[in-house]
This record gives structure tokens, C-alpha cells and sequence, in this order.
């Protein structure tokens, strides 16, 4: 075991990062032009740091696996974003945010790099309404905001039910501007799968061109991986299809360590299962629990009937409704957090409570805000989830309940950063979802497009001034070393060794086999056994994998097999990683919930006599157990406590 350093400044908390900001290096205008930078993923995180970078000075290379960086996934975030600018006069501050986002994270985050958030988080909504996005006005003309889980005040801006689209086309005209004024190289359909270290810094990447199959070299003075989360070990997420973690893998496998990787955030607001043929899960936004109330049936024949399908949730009537949510947590009813409403939906259908045919659904109720505030207030509020949700299921949400249940849907642990988002290899940084840093044991609604915005806009262009100050003398980086030989090398006997299995079963296949797995026994609910089971039949699987591949198609082409084959042998190495750091991890916490440490209400138990530390994997090689190293969390500005939201 070695102690971290997080370089995290010394002083008061709402002096650290001015501070800090003061007495770190900065490069001058001139000097930038001299600097390349590499930008992998174009998100909300990835695209706000590559056009702000680029307006700096520096030059920028940005991939994405997409036909457009405005395809990233960040559209998909769709409820809105916090900020502490107390619009709503409720008593919001900046501490009230990183306070809630500490505890909302059970404890298990930083104080340091969460008042930062918080403390950005006004400047990143003042820079979206200069870039044009259309966020909701009241009628004086000031910014509406809304109520997430976890909070007690209105701190969610928003753009009806597309927020995160409208963030991403803001930072994506910010960046269109930097591409015409050639500050900004975009390669798109391109996906980087390895770093390359030269002389234990970061100096490039090996992506391979996803249209011709050519695989290419890429230098730089620093890489910025803003790659996304991992979500999709589990097949069945609210992750898009393409959404990866190989490029945060292969930066581990060189060096950076891996933190967290058991804390993964279960959303209990998805459209649930609805046939074996299902390739993902549709998210519905969580600002619909602002209005929508939860319930199942208090009576267990009335929810035998809606299995059957012989009864319709409008006969049952409200005194035979159990309001869960409000009743367990009277405080803040059905804005608990998201981890703590999956685990009460997950109990009331397995105690028989389930309303649909699986018995794997809650109800998500409007009539009541339809009835007080009109339909033609929810529509303006909810109009295109609604669509969405109709379109999906064939139900009319106006007049009938939605069906919901929890799923897969964030990573809150990823690649180990320190304050200054920089990862265990020297010129390396990891920021957004990517990255471990801000969340904890479970992340609040509507601080993911926080976060991505903060870590591009507002700290990293700060924080990567201060190491590449170093490296102005060092000229433009040369692909032709042998470092990147031999990374390009391995790169293609990877992908060869993949295609080359010639086995019987698709890619598809032992992805829906791990998701089983992962789901199963890494999923809401761990214990010793079940962890234990998972690595024996995560083993059994790669071993499998390796033996029974089989990628139709040409090697030397567009191939969306073979793509799919190389991420999920990354994910099946992730997924022991998973079931490794979950079963070290005696005790409950945010999204990680172990069986065996629950309080008598079901609720988390944190142990933070043995387990209050970040755990950063470091990797040891293909055939050796991965190192763990611990980073303790000092809390000098809150108290430590069994969270309640009752």
C-alpha cells in the first residue's frame, strides 16, 4: 500500500482553489501556440475543455468515436444542471451544494475537489446563456430552476426535458468556432485505444480509423481522456450502445490507477425490461419525480391483478396506493436520492409489489400535479419525455402512470486524478465521468453536466497550464519513436489475436453473458458470496471468450464486430475489477450497497473506522492481481453521520 498524493492546497476550503489558482505556473499566450494537446471523447466534458484550450491558444487534437462530437451521449442527460445561484431565494449557497453533494455521495469524496464544484458552478451557467443555450426563463425574465433528489432547495436549471442537448450544442458551437479558426483538428469515426508513455509522460495516442480500419499515430505534449463511464459492463444500461471504457482502460493498463471502479450509480427512473432482444434502457429524466409521485399497491392482490394485466391502475384507489417514497422518507419524500429510491422500488417488488408483468416495475404517477397544476403546465414542463415515454411504450403518461425501474446508469469511480485532474502518469488527465472524483458512493441528479462543464471550462484550463509550463522547450513530439512502434504494434496484435479466434459466438453474445453476471451479483444488491461467484464465472468467461470469439467481416475495413469484440474484452477485464473492489469493500455506501452491512431499515452502513479511502487500482500485469492503494478522506467541514432523508 503507498500513500496518494492528491496535492490538494492547504488552507480554508473556500480559499483553496483561489489560492491554488495564484500560485500555480502559467503559460503565456505565445507559448501556447506552441503546445499540442490531445482530447479523447467530445461530451460535455471533452468538448468544453477542447473549445476553451483551443481559445487559449493551444492546439488541439479532439477524436470521437461518432460521425459528430454532437452525437456524444451527454444528449442524453436530459433533466438539467445545478448551481449555486440561489435564483429561487430558498437559502442555496455554495456550501449548501458541496454539503449535500457530500452526503448525497455517503461521505466517500472529496472535500476539496467537491467545494470546487460548487464553487464553479454559478460561472458555468453564466457561460451557457452567453453561448445562447435556451435554458427555461420565468415570466420576469430570470433563469426557472427545479428540484432534483437529494436537495432540499431549487438549484436544477434546465431546457425543458433536452438540457443536456442544449449544453452540448452550446460547447459545440464553441468548438465549431475554434475548428474554422484551425486552433481545433477534429477526427471523427476514430476510436483511441492506447496511450502512449515516453519517458513516463503522456505523448500520444493509437486510434484506429473506424471507417478504413487503418490504425494511426498521434503525438502531443498532454492527453485528455473525457472518454465517458462504464456502464455498459452490464450490457442492459441507459448508456448509449457505443458508450466504452477503452481508453480509460489501456491509460490503466499504462500506468494510471483505476479508482472505484465497484461505485456505479443505479437510476431508479428507466422504462423497464421489456423482452430478451433489448440492446439498452431508456432513461426517463429525474426532474419527472419533481412532479410525478411513486407508489405501488398497498394490497398484494391488487398487484397480482396488475401482473396479470386484469386491472387498471386508475381503479385502484388512493387509499389502496402506497406512497413509499413518502412514507419511508417524509423530508424529502420523492426526491430522495437515486440510490436510495432504487433500493425502496427493489424492495417493494421483491416483497410481490411489483405493478407489471415481470412484477419489476413501480407506478410514476401524474395525475396528482395534472389535476393541481393543469396539463398544460406539465406539458410545457415534461412535453418530450412524454412523447418519448408513448413512443417506447405505448402509453399515454397524461392519462395513465408510468412504469419505472431502476438500471444501470452512471460511473461515479474511474481513473485515480489528483486536484489537478491529472492521473498517476505524468501529462495525462482524465476529467468528467471518466474521472473518480466528485461523487463518491453515489452521484445527485443533475451534477454530471456540472461536473463535465466545471473540469472543461473552469479547472482544467487552469490546472494543465501548470504542467505544461514545463514543457515549452520540448518540440513538436515525434510519432516515429520507438515507443509508439511498439504501442501501435501490440494495438494491432490485439485486434489480430481478437479476429483471429474464429470461434462460433458473437461479440453480443458474451456481452449479454457478462451483463448477466455483473447484474446478478455486482449489481444493487453484493455480498460475499455473490462477489466471490461473480469472479469465478467473469473468469470462466474471458477463457471462453478467448477460445470462442467469433468477428465476422474484414479485418482491414469498417467493422463494427471486431470494435465491439476489442471493448468487451476490456469490459470483462473491468468486470473483475469490479467484483475485486466491491468484495475488499466491507461495508454499504451510496450505490454500493453490501447485504451484510445494512442497517435494520435497509439503509447503507458506511464502516469509516476501516474503509473511509478512496481505492486506486494500480495494475500489475495480465497475469499478476492488481495492487491496491488507498487514499484516505480527511473531513475538516462536515460531520460525518448516518445520512436520513426521512
Amino acid at each position: 500500500m503507498s500513500a496518494l498524493d492528491s496535492k490538494i492546497p492547504a488552507g480554508p476550503l473556500a480559499e483553496k482553489w483561489s489560492n491554488h489558482k495564484a500560485h500555480i505556473n502559467v503559460v503565456s499566450p505565445a507559448n501556447k501556440k506552441k503546445l499540442d494537446i490531445i482530447i479523447v471523447g467530445t461530451g460535455l466534458a471533452g468538448g468544453s475543455a477542447a473549445a476553451s484550450l483551443a481559445e487559449l491558444g493551444y492546439n488541439v487534437t479532439v477524436f470521437c468515436y461518432q460521425d459528430s462530437p454532437r452525437r456524444a451521449h451527454s444528449i442524453a442527460a436530459q433533466g438539467g444542471i445545478n448551481a449555486a445561484k440561489n435564483y429561487t431565494n430558498d437559502n442555496d449557497s455554495v456550501f449548501r451544494l458541496f454539503y449535500e453533494t457530500i452526503k448525497g455521495g455517503d461521505y466517500r469524496a472529496r472535500e476539496a475537489n467537491v467545494y470546487r464544484l460548487a464553487e464553479v458552478s454559478g460561472a458555468i451557467i453564466d457561460q451557457c446563456v452567453a453561448q445562447g443555450v435556451p435554458f427555461a426563463r420565468e415570466y420576469g425574465g430570470l433563469l426557472s430552476n427545479r428540484s432534483f433528489g437529494g436537495a432540499l432547495v431549487s438549484r436544477t436549471f434546465y431546457a425543458r426535458g433536452q438540457t443536456g442537448q442544449q449544453l452540448l450544442l452550446g460547447c459545440y458551437g464553441a468548438m465549431n468556432r475554434q475548428i474554422k479558426a484551425g486552433k481545433i483538428k477534429v477526427y471523427n469515426r476514430h476510436e483511441v485505444i492506447d496511450v502512449v508513455i515516453v519517458d513516463g509522460k503522456a505523448r500520444g495516442v493509437i486510434a484506429r480509423d473506424m471507417v478504413s480500419g487503418r490504425i494511426e499515430r498521434f503525438g502531443a505534449h498532454a492527453v485528455v481522456l473525457g472518454s465517458g463511464g462504464f456502464g455498459n459492463v452490464f450490457f442492459l444500461s441507459t448508456n448509449a450502445m457505443g458508450c466504452n471504457v477503452s481508453a480509460a482502460w489501456n491509460a490503466y493498463k499504462k500506468g494510471a490507477y483505476f479508482a472505484n471502479p465497484c461505485f456505479v450509480q443505479i437510476h431508479p427512473t428507466c422504462i423497464p425490461v421489456h423482452g430478451e432482444q433489448q440492446s439498452k434502457l431508456t432513461l426517463m429524466s429525474e426532474s419527472l419525480r419533481n412532479d410525478g409521485r411513486v407508489w405501488v399497491p398497498k394490497k398484494i392482490e391488487d398487484a397480482k391483478k396488475l401482473q396479470a394485466g386484469t386491472l387498471n391502475p386508475n381503479d385502484i384507489p388512493d387509499e389502496d396506493r402506497d406512497f413509499y417514497l413518502e412514507r419511508r422518507y417524509p423530508a424529502f419524500g420523492n426526491l430522495v436520492p437515486r440510490d436510495v429510491a432504487s433500493r425502496a422500488a427493489k424492495e417493494r417488488c421483491d416483497a410481490g409489489y411489483g405493478v407489471n408483468n415481470t412484477g419489476k416495475a413501480v407506478f410514476l404517477d401524474f395525475k396528482y400535479a395534472i389535476e393541481q397544476l393543469g396539463r398544460d403546465t406539465i406539458e410545457k414542463r415534461y412535453g418530450n419525455l412524454f412523447q418519448m415515454y408513448e413512443k417506447i411504450t405505448d402509453v399515454d403518461p397524461y392519462k395513465n402512470p408510468m412504469m419505472i425501474y431502476p438500471a444501470i446508469h452512471y460511473s461515479m469511480g474511474g481513473l485515480w486524478v489528483d486536484y489537478n485532474l491529472m492521473t498517476t502518469v505524468k501529462g495525462l488527465y482524465s476529467i468528467g465521468e471518466c474521472n473518480f472524483s466528485d461523487h463518491g458512493a453515489n452521484r445527485l441528479g443533475a451534477s454530471a453536466l456540472m461536473q463535465g462543464l466545471a473540469d472543461g471550462y473552469f479547472i482544467l484550463p487552469y490546472t494543465i497550464g501548470d504542467y505544461l509550463a514545463k514543457e515549452i522547450a520540448t518540440p513538436k513530439i515525434n510519432t516515429n519513436l520507438p515507443e509508439f512502434d511498439e504501442a501501435e504494434k501490440q494495438v494491432d496484435e490485439r485486434l489480430h489475436k481478437l479476429y483471429n479466434i474464429k470461434g462460433t459466438k458473437s461479440p453480443d453474445h458474451f456481452h449479454k453473458e457478462l451483463g448477466h453476471i455483473m447484474w446478478n451479483y455486482v449489481g444493487m444488491a453484493r455480498d460475499a458470496e455473490g462477489l466471490q461467484k461473480a469472479e469465478k464465472l467473469i473468469a470462466e468467461l474471458k477463457e471462453e471468450f478467448y477460445k470462442d470469439l467469433r468477428i465476422v467481416g474484414d479485418f482491414t475495413a469498417m467493422n463494427n464486430e471486431l470494435e465491439k469484440a476489442a471493448r468487451i474484452a476490456d469490459f470483462i477485464e473491468l468486470a473483475a475489477l469490479m467484483a475485486k473492489d466491491a468484495l475488499e469493500r466491507n461495508e454499504s455506501c451510496g450505490g454500493h450497497f453490501r447485504t451484510e452491512y445494512a442497517t435494520p431499515e435497509g439503509e447503507t452502513q458506511r464502516d469509516d473506522e476501516h474503509y473511509k479511502y478512496v481505492s486506486a487500482w494500480e495494475f500489475k500485469g495480465d497475469k499478476e492481481e492488481p495492487l491496491l492503494h488507498k487514499e484516505d478522506l480527511i473531513f475538516e467541514n462536515v460531520e460525518l453521520t448516518q445520512r436520513s432523508y426521512k
